[in-house]
């Protein structure tokens, strides 16, 4: 059997032999330029796969640090609204025991109470607080209007009471700030579990200093009440009206019924009857109302003084709760923010070893890739000069 190479057939071998040389040498050339080991999925297809899961994943990290910054920013403002909140009622409390003085004057109590609708137009302004891409901070999920609306004098709330639960690392949710009816609008009275009032039909100058519970950790969460049958003697009822005791009184003394304690100073007359029982709900705004309404009450007689004082006392007592309600708030909200940055530690961590392992995946090492870099200069070089040998050679030179 003969074996025949043609001319055109040793071409086209040669020229196969150096494009394919030149080819793996651009490939080399481009991982060098890049500084990647993967060019084109073909260059390992599981390594490949691997790196685009690894990519997806460090762009879910991404996002989730992008919901942090979001959410981070709307924490922190209502951890500045809230405060400011709070420094409000404390002004407020100054200028309730400010009133409280029987030296006030009624110009005097008039300019407390310019002040006090000055803080309740503040307080409305800070409730309607946007964070700085125009979405309310207090309006729950509903933050697309604001939340407290002025009607008739009165403030209503149109926000929703959810909060939204914001991914910030792989299975970790933050809340959102907190709906504004759960901050301005449910706000507890007297001292936040209890509360106690005077009779607004109350005839004598008594006043009801404070109350609390006993030592003896015997109150059901029932209400009571105390009502004077003389100036001296008083009968215990319960929230159905039944005389459940009697006793003697004697002003600044403490009386003790199902495990409250209270303190009524002055002179009580018969009839006159003073209540405890679990403390209700009220809002910021109706708190200042009701202190603003006491001050207008005349107090030109002693018993008109005494039902000044009580009240002056109720908003006493209900502003330094809500003082307190608006510290919680801030407390909830101090810990969603360590929460995310526990997350942002989290999200570090994990960002670095999807780093370092598409490092490993995607990296080119640059001392095997130079080596065979002139590897396949040489070796593309001997081709050619094999071709141009192959070009200038016939075979008519063998006959």
């Amino acid at each position: 059997m003969n074996n025949r190479i043609s001319t055109a057939g040793a071409y086209a071998l040669q020229l196969g032999t150096m494009l394919r040389k030149q080819a793996g040498l651009s490939h080399t050339q481009q991982q060098l330029a890049l500084g990647q080991r993967l060019v084109t999925a073909k260059d390992d297809p599981v390594a490949a796969g691997t790196a685009v899961s690894l990519d997806r994943a460090t762009a879910e990290l991404e996002r989730f640090g992008e919901n942090a910054n979001l959410l981070g920013n709307r924490l922190n403002l209502q951890e500045s609204v809230l405060a400011q909140a709070g420094d409000r009622l404390a002004r407020v409390r100054e200028l309730t025991i400010q009133a409280n003085n029987a030296a006030m004057s009624s110009d005097d109590k008039k300019a407390i109470t310019a002040e006090l609708k000055v803080i309740r137009e503040e307080l409305i302004g800070l409730a309607n607080s946007q964070d700085g891409s125009g979405r309310y901070l207090f309006g729950g999920t509903a933050d697309d209007h604001a939340p407290f609306v002025v009607s008739g004098g009165n403030v209503s709330y149109t926000g929703d009471q959810r909060q939204r639960e914001v991914e910030i690392a792989p299975d970790q949710f933050v809340s959102d700030t907190l709906p504004g009816s759960e901050l301005f609008m449910r706000v507890k009275t007297g001292d936040g579990r209890i509360d106690g009032s005077a009779a607004t039909t109350n005839a004598g100058s008594g006043v009801l200093m404070e109350f609390g519970l006993d030592d003896s950790g015997s109150w059901n969460g029932a209400s009571y009440s105390v009502v004077f049958t003389a100036p001296d003697a008083y009968e215990l009822r319960d929230a159905g009206g039944a005389v459940i005791g009697t006793g003697t009184y004697a002003s600044g003394e403490g009386i003790n019924v199902g495990g409250l304690n209270l303190r009524i100073d002055g002179a009580p007359a018969a009839g006159d009857s003073f209540s405890v029982g679990p403390a209700k709900t009220n809002d910021v705004f109706g708190m200042i109302d009701d202190l603003v309404g006491a001050l207008e009450m005349p107090d030109d007689s002693p018993q008109q003084r005494a039902a000044q004082q009580n009240a002056l006392q109720a908003s006493l007592r209900d502003a330094a709760t809500a003082q307190e309600h608006f510290i919680d708030g801030r407390a909830t909200g101090g810990a969603q923010l360590a929460a995310m940055d526990s997350a942002a530690d989290l999200r570090e961590a994990q960002s670095v070893t999807l780093e370092t392992t598409l490092s490993g995946i995607r990296d080119l090492d640059y001392a095997e890739a130079i080596s065979r870099f002139q590897l396949e200069s040489t070796a593309l070089q001997a081709a050619q000069q094999a071709f141009m040998r192959l070009q200038s050679s016939s075979l008519f030179d063998l006959m």
